[in-house]
């Protein structure tokens, strides 16, 4: 019998969080959380927020922007590409040590996934397609993982490539979060898009990569199983 679960909606500032998890209390806390203890670091130290490339963090810098900046700089861009995935990482553990047996936590496209059951993850819309119609389907044992994705032609995020979808996978979800930027940042036509497979696969923590260039798919790593979706 196919698991039956509940999805709610959390916003908070400019992000708005997907959540399903039996703690959503906790997972909203967290967000709160780690949101205020950023912003405060942030304020201190405005280069953070604004660098495009890794820079060295301030003495007694939290926890969340350590994640960040070592993301950062295993992939080479600022430490803010990394942040919807850090994010949603915290969030889905503060579920999961309050009690929930699993939690898919997913923040503008970045998705962080414990389950005890199958679950499949879809990666549209976008404005191809294709986007629209592929999935990955995940086994219980495949997590916790991280698919974290980024586009030239949607979303609000700052991309520097024309990329359909560039999809990361990896466990550290600020990892994967900062690889799918560069990842997106990389593909202008189809002809970039083995050259950055090879780059994105390459990067210490990175399980596998997706682009999406017009009609043609990208694959490389080890990446879960891809079906299609109605």
């Amino acid at each position: 019998m196919a698991t039956q679960r509940i999805y709610q909606t959390f916003t908070y500032r400019e992000a708005v969080f997907r959540i399903c998890c039996a703690r959503y209390d906790a997972v909203t806390r967290e967000i709160v959380r780690q949101r205020h203890v950023l912003e405060a670091y942030i304020e201190y130290h405005p280069e953070f927020q604004k660098a495009l490339m890794p820079i060295e963090l301030l003495p007694d810098a939290p926890e969340v922007a350590q994640q960040m900046a070592r993301a950062a700089r295993l992939v080479g861009v600022g430490p803010m590409a990394a942040v919807a995935g850090a994010m949603a990482q915290c969030a889905a553990r503060a579920g999961l040590e309050a009690g929930a047996p699993e939690a898919i936590i997913e923040n503008g496209g970045d998705i962080y996934v414990q389950t005890v059951t199958p679950v499949v993850i879809g990666l549209g819309p976008g404005t191809h397609k294709l986007t629209g119609q592929l999935a990955f389907s995940l086994q219980p044992h495949e997590t916790p993982i991280s698919i974290c994705s980024s586009s030239g032609r949607m979303g609000h995020s700052m991309s520097l490539g024309q990329c359909d979808l560039a999809t990361v996978v990896a466990p550290d979800a600020a990892l994967a979060d900062a690889a799918a930027t560069q990842a997106a940042n990389g593909v202008k036509t189809e002809k970039d898009i083995n050259p950055t497979l090879e780059r994105i696969a390459a990067i210490p923590g990175v399980h596998g990569v997706l682009i999406v260039k017009n009609d043609r798919i990208g694959l490389a790593g080890a990446l879960p199983s891809l079906v299609r979706i109605e």
